[in-house]
């Protein structure tokens, strides 16, 4: 279709939450500056002691290191703009940069959900294979696979992409979203959405359903070698080492599939209780997965603690007591 098509929508318009009053705007962009900072501080406190700290060049961390790279890379391509909207009424993306956010939105949504894909694969084998372990999962192989899942994730939003770029854009160029997403932008198509909604939701599906059926029974899995398991002191140890990768992986997955199911299977609600719920699952993982690495994680908890704990000065008396 040719560019003549979209000719009448030069740049959109990040409206982000409808309902919200202009007194309120200054509240809303203290609120989403904060939580970006704290966004980017948090995850860059994990990759100081990551590269400060050689004990935590171990298979799981390289896992949560990818994991973190990504989350930071999501809020720094979802959250300036948006705060810009509501902080200096600069709204406006032009139309090539909403479908640049586009592609990054989903690009690296995708990526983190392969990651966790690796995440659960590490588990599964950590605690079923406890022997083959070391074998099996090494740095060397979690390397293959996360770039593997940085390189594959490509494909399904630059296909996204390209079959939504050229439809015909010629009326409203308010984007009901805090940031440009392939469904906030294709229902603003003056045509006929669902031959171009139906294969994105496909796959939208398979990059989500596909990693989570792998770890739905994974740590089906790793119940049933849990429970095999004699004294209950060691069950609990067990199913604490991956306590923190079920609750990242329930922030992740869970408003997701309720969204993308709900968009395509007609169940209404407001608009702003949905970008209420996707800002939450946008918003809230990379958010809290730092503190669920620190306080979850033995090794990182105990990186992070060898930072507080300044060295203990002999005292006077002691010395004196010593030098006798």
């Amino acid at each position: 279709m040719s560019a003549g098509n979209h000719s009448f929508v030069t740049e959109f318009i990040i409206v982000g939450f409808p309902g919200l009053q202009p007194e309120f705007y200054g509240l809303a962009s203290t609120v989403l500056f904060l939580v970006y900072f704290c966004t980017a501080v948090g995850n860059v406190i994990i990759l100081v002691l990551f590269a400060t700290d050689r004990d935590l060049h171990k298979p799981m961390y390289f896992v949560i290191l990818h994991l973190v790279v990504s989350d930071v890379l999501f809020s720094t391509t979802t959250l300036p703009k948006i705060i810009a909207r509501y902080w200096f009424q600069a709204g406006a993306i032009s139309f090539t940069g909403c479908f640049v956010q586009m592609y990054l939105v989903h690009y690296f949504g995708t990526v983190n959900s392969y990651i966790l894909f690796i995440m659960a694969l590490d588990r599964y084998v950590s605690i079923c294979f406890p022997l083959r372990y070391p074998m099996i999962i090494k740095n060397s192989t979690i390397h293959i696979l996360s770039a593997t899942a940085w390189i594959v994730a490509k494909a399904c939003p630059l296909m996204m992409v390209i079959r939504a770029y050229p439809l015909p854009y010629c009326d409203s160029n308010k984007i009901m979203q805090c940031y440009c997403d392939h469904i906030a932008i294709t229902t603003l198509a003056c045509t006929d959405r669902a031959p171009y909604s139906f294969p994105a939701f496909i796959f939208a599906m398979l990059a989500l359903l596909g990693p989570l059926a792998f770890i739905i029974f994974s740590y089906c899995s790793i119940i049933v070698a849990v429970l095999q398991i004699a004294s209950t002191q060691g069950r609990l140890k067990t199913l604490s080492t991956c306590s923190g990768q079920l609750i990242i992986i329930a922030l992740y997955y869970l408003p997701r599939c309720f969204i993308y199911l709900s968009s395509n299977i007609g169940i209404r609600f407001s608009t702003d209780l949905r970008i209420v719920i996707i800002m939450l699952y946008s918003l809230l993982p990379p958010l809290i997965n730092p503190l669920i690495y620190c306080f979850k994680t033995k090794h990182i908890k105990q990186s992070l603690m060898k930072r507080f704990k300044k060295p203990i000065a002999p005292q006077k008396d002691d010395v004196f007591a010593v030098s006798q």
